[in-house]
């Protein structure tokens, strides 16, 4: 951003003022004379002893330092003012639109690319690498000295013809060789990536989505992640989904995952909620951020619009001040700029109009963004957890079979030649402290990974025991794993025994 420091209005009359010393001044600042909202409630903003000591300086001087005020007029310098960042996810194509880049570069000190990173977009044909409209978007946001994020390094969904067409273990080294690659090349430039999108399945299970990456093996999210982190060590490394805003399945899902990658040294340093919202806004939607910080992460607003309607504004304050409450909330990202720009079309969810104009959800945004919360601190992530979920999914997998003092039951995502198991152990009336599952699997059968539990034995019966954060379960209370095979799902019941 670039900020107005100082104006000299030396002679100007100080003429219609009265009594009220505050509001003459605010009226004779750049600010002041060019806004449509003379209101003393944004004089307030500044301390009274700050705007006695500017009005000061006028008289003696003639110069006033407007930089307070500036910083309360614009989203991405009032998120600056907590350590956060407020930015639009842009097209290169759009750059060249005056009104487009006259509102980007004046409100936002964070940008996203729409498409530009994807790996359609940069691969487009095995080994033979692009990033001219990338390095497009890297540019805009080095000349507005903002922050970029890089958005996405591996997804199911905008693949290139040639990785669509493959699978297995070739399949596999090609999406590692495309993080490497496109990793390297923004080497040092970009803020944080989007390591993996989109990766969990909708529905109540909480489980991973079927695709072509998630049939390389259930290791395939840590893989690109380690391999991001190999090639740019000093960027933050992201997962990214939707429908995670709330406390629900899907996002305590991606919370055991989180678990998992922290107590086993993944590199994982935030996670990203898209916030497509409707008419509503999850009422735990900053219990969820806290719970996802909580677990040593910092958390991003990544892809925020909502749909217009009497409700908007009042479920983007929420959304900023829930982020503001939380203290690793590092920013906030609208998907678009003016409601033109957006992919919802019809329904008007962001900030400026067609015409560019500041809607009401604008004003909102602002002024929770000049009300403050806790700064953001810039610390490292933390160590990985010491106890395991404390919620779950809302509807959990069924056949729960009792042993010992815990149960265990098992929901299945399957396809032809392989499968995702979750298995939920839950505590009866006494505390669990230790337990160990068994599960037999049909003949041909085998696991290839498993994530939150280690195994013993791949094929016939193979006993799963916690790890080191979820082996204590509080009475009433349950925790979840999960392992990738090849071959059928499990169908027999699984038994647990405690200790």
């Amino acid at each position: 951003m670039v900020w107005e420091r100082s104006r000299n209005i030396a002679g100007t009359a100080i003429n219609g003022c009265g009594n009220d010393v505050l509001e003459c001044y605010w009226l004779m600042s750049p600010i002041g004379r060019s806004s449509p909202e003379r209101s003393p409630d944004i004089m307030r903003r500044s301390s009274v002893i700050g705007v006695l000591a500017a009005a000061g300086a006028v008289l003696a001087t003639g110069v006033l330092f407007s930089a307070t005020a500036d910083a309360a007029t614009t989203l991405g310098a009032s998120a600056a003012q907590t350590g956060r960042y407020f930015g639009a996810a842009i097209a290169a194509g759009k750059l060249g639109d005056g009104a487009y880049t006259g509102i980007l570069n004046r409100e936002f000190n964070s940008v996203t690319p729409e498409n530009e990173m994807k790996w359609d977009a940069t691969e487009p044909s095995r080994g033979s690498f692009n990033y001219t409209n990338g390095d497009r978007i890297l540019n805009q946001g080095v000349s507005m000295g903002a922050k970029v994020r890089g958005h996405a390094l591996l997804w199911h969904a905008q693949q290139p013809s040639w990785a669509q067409s493959l699978s297995g273990s070739t399949l596999r080294s090609a999406a590692i060789n495309h993080v490497t690659q496109v990793a390297t090349h923004y080497q040092g430039k970009i803020y944080a990536w989007d390591v993996v999108n989109e990766a969990f399945a909708d529905g109540s299970g909480g489980g991973r989505r079927d695709s072509n990456l998630q049939r390389t093996g259930n290791d395939w999210i840590e893989a690109a992640f380690r391999a991001a982190r190999a090639a740019d060590p000093n960027a933050k490394l992201c997962y990214n989904d939707y429908n995670t805003d709330g406390v629900n399945a899907k996002s305590t899902g991606v919370l055991t995952m989180v678990k998992d990658f922290k107590a086993r040294g993944v590199p994982i340093d935030c996670v990203g909620f898209q916030s497509h919202l409707g008419t509503t806004v999850p009422g735990d939607y900053q219990a969820n951020l806290q719970r996802f910080a909580d677990a040593g992460v910092d958390v991003q607003i990544t892809e925020l619009d909502v749909a217009q309607g009497g409700n908007q504004a009042n479920i983007y304050a929420t959304v900023t001040k829930a982020c503001l409450a939380v203290s690793r909330c590092t920013g906030i990202t609208v998907w678009g700029i003016r409601d033109s720009d957006s992919w919802r079309t019809g329904e008007n969810p962001l900030l400026f109009d067609s015409a560019g104009n500041k809607k009401a959800a604008y004003t909102s945004v602002l002024n929770a963004l000049n009300a403050g919360g806790p700064t953001n601190p810039t610390s490292s992530p933390t160590s990985g957890p010491t106890s395991g979920p404390t919620s779950g999914p809302t509807s959990g997998p069924t056949s729960p079979s009792t042993g010992g003092g815990c149960t265990a039951s098992t929901s299945l995502n399957s396809w032809n030649g392989g499968f995702v198991a979750t298995v939920r152990v839950a505590a009866g009336a006494t505390a669990v402290n230790g337990w160990t599952v068994s599960l037999a699997l049909p003949t041909g059968s085998a696991v290839t990974s498993a994530w939150s539990a280690t195994n013993s034995g791949t094929t016939g019966t193979v006993s799963f025991r916690n790890v080191s954060y979820n082996g204590s379960i509080a009475a009433g209370g349950y925790t979840e794993f999960g392992f990738q095979g090849t071959g059928t799902g499990p169908t027999a019941t699984p038994t647990c025994a405690a200790g």
